[in-house]
C-alpha cells in the first residue's frame, strides 16, 4: 500500500503550527523538513521548534551539511525515520548505527544529480531511500522530474525490501504514475498545504494510488 505523507516546510514557529494544524486531523504519517541554510539556499525551522503529537508517525528530513553533529537532539525528538542526504558530510555508518540502536530508522535522500551507486556500499544500514525531485529547503512547490523514476528501479534491484520515498511535485496528475513505478511513500507539500481543503486534497491522492 502506498502512503501519502503531507510535508511541513516552515521557516518560523507560527508557520509550522499553521501547517501542522492543517494536516494533523487526518495525516497519520507526516514528513517534516529542517534545513540549515548551508546545505540549502534557505534556512528552515530549528530543531528545538519542531513538535508533533505522540500518535503521529514522523519522518524527519534533515537537510543539513553536517547532520551527524545533531545526532543527540534528533534522538531526543524520537522520530520514526530520519532522512539525511547522501551529499552531506560526516561518517554516515556511525550515524546510522547510532540511531538504529535506539530504534530510529535511517533514510538517505538523493538529489537529482546524485547516482544511486553512491549509496550502494551503505545500503545494509539504510531503511529508506528518498528520491528527491524538489527544490532544497524551498517553499511553494516544485515540478516532479519523472525521469528520476529510473532511480526507483535501480534502488529496488539493489535492495528489494527497502522502503522508497519520493519528494517533489506530487499532484493528482502524476501520483498514480509515481506510485506505479514502485514508490512506497509520496511526500506531498503544496498540493495539500496550499489547497483550500487540505483533507480533500489528501483524500484525492489516497483514492488515486
Amino acid at each position: 500500500m502506498v502512503t501519502i505523507a503531507p510535508t511541513i516546510t516552515a521557516v518560523d514557529p507560527d508557520e509550522y503550527r499553521y501547517q501542522m494544524e492543517r494536516i494533523e486531523p487526518f495525516a497519520t504519517r507526516i514528513h517534516v523538513d529542517v534545513a540549515d541554510g548551508k546545505f540549502t539556499p534557505d534556512k528552515l525551522l530549528n530543531f528545538d521548534s519542531v513538535w508533533w503529537r505522540g500518535d503521529r508517525t514522523i519522518d524527519l528530513h534533515v537537510m543539513y551539511q553536517r547532520p551527524l553533529e545533531h545526532a543527540e537532539i534528533i534522538l531526543a525528538m524520537s522520530p520514526r525515520l530520519v532522512i539525511v542526504h547522501a551529499e552531506a558530510e560526516g561518517n554516515f555508518l556511525n550515524f546510522s548505527k547510532h540511531l538504529r540502536s535506539h530504534g530510529i530508522e535511517i533514510g538517505v535522500a538523493l538529489l537529482p544529480r546524485t547516482e544511486v551507486d553512491i549509496i550502494k556500499p551503505a545500503l545494509e544500514f539504510v531503511d529508506h531511500v528518498l528520491i528527491f525531485s524538489g527544490n532544497l529547503g524551498h517553499q511553494g512547490g516544485s515540478e516532479a522530474d519523472l525521469n528520476l523514476l529510473d532511480k526507483v528501479k535501480q534502488v529496488r534491484e539493489l535492495k528489494p525490501t527497502i522502503e522508497i520515498g519520493w519528494d517533489g511535485g506530487v499532484n493528482a496528475d502524476n501520483a498514480k504514475h509515481i506510485a506505479a513505478a514502485g514508490v512506497d511513500v509520496l511526500n506531498v507539500g503544496s498540493f495539500i498545504q496550499q489547497a483550500p481543503d487540505p483533507h480533500a486534497a489528501y483524500a484525492t491522492l489516497k483514492a488515486i494510488v
